[in-house]
């Protein structure tokens, strides 16, 4: 099954955001690609962190579930929409989901993500608990492919990558993780962590990020990438738009649990 990373530079224009997501699907999909699966706030970078807030969506309507629902209709992919922000019944605050589109245009899954990132160094702050409200469970959803295989794939998003007993409890053949890694955490851990998730639990990761400097100066580590289940980087790309493909055999999924069964190793 060939699989797709999304990479983008979003701006703070939604329907910006969604011709360039437009695009790269639809150059996804021409390329064979089953499963696309785009950045965290693919639709939106703000120029404030409140500035998601003025975009959410109700859970199940808006302008941006329904070009997901659409696109993954009229291409024939499974999408997952890296995230965008749904409404929580409070004014004041969001979710930030990653939701998951069959084919045939139905959302199947849906994942909140549970871990919000804080971090500080010098003049660069983030605070995610400010505008966003955490989930509270691991989400995984069955993927029936072309030629009749069925994976399980496990959805998370960025700073979830820090927490390896989220991954655990997926229990996944595909793990995908939607990101916007600052430059400064990419630089440093994105790659090792990313690989690390794939060893540990013998699982490909489709790891889909922003990828460059934005138009509110926020400048995000990218290197979107295809991970194999022994830790091998299969694809990847720096910065800047473009789609990352690779495949998913069932195969070779088997072959390195069979030849290293520490998941039926383990104790605690």
């Amino acid at each position: 099954m060939k699989i797709a990373a999304i990479q983008m530079v979003s701006t703070t224009s939604v329907q910006a955001n969604l011709i360039t997501a437009q695009a790269l699907l639809a150059k996804a999909a021409d390329q064979g690609a089953e499963l696309a699966v785009l950045p965290e706030y693919f639709c939106i970078m703000g120029l404030k962190d409140t500035d998601k807030l003025q975009v959410q969506e109700q859970p199940g309507t808006g302008p941006i579930q329904d070009f997901l629902s659409r696109s993954a209709r009229e291409l024939g992919l499974w999408i997952v929409g890296g995230t965008l922000p749904l409404a929580t019944g409070n004014a004041g605050r969001a979710r930030n989901s990653s939701l998951a589109y069959s084919p045939s245009g139905e959302c199947v899954a849906r994942y909140d993500k549970i871990h919000l990132f804080r971090f500080a160094q010098g003049g660069e702050t983030h605070d995610e608990t400010r505008v966003l409200e955490p989930g509270t469970a691991p989400v995984s959803f069955e993927l029936v492919s072309r030629d009749g295989q069925v994976y399980t794939v496990g959805m998370s998003i960025c700073y979830d990558l820090r927490f390896p007993e989220l991954y655990r409890a997926l229990k996944a053949d595909v793990l995908l993780v939607p990101s916007a890694f600052t430059f400064i955490t990419g630089q440093a851990h994105w790659e090792l962590l990313l690989c690390a998730r794939a060893t540990e639990n013998f699982a490909y990761v489709v790891a889909a990020a922003q990828g460059g400097l934005h138009e509110n100066g926020r400048r995000t580590w990218g290197h979107s990438m295809v991970i194999g289940p022994w830790g091998e980087v299969l694809a990847e790309q720096a910065e800047g738009p473009g789609v990352v493909m690779g495949e998913v055999l069932a195969s070779r999924l088997q072959e390195v649990r069979r030849r290293l069964p520490a998941l039926n190793h383990r104790v605690l």
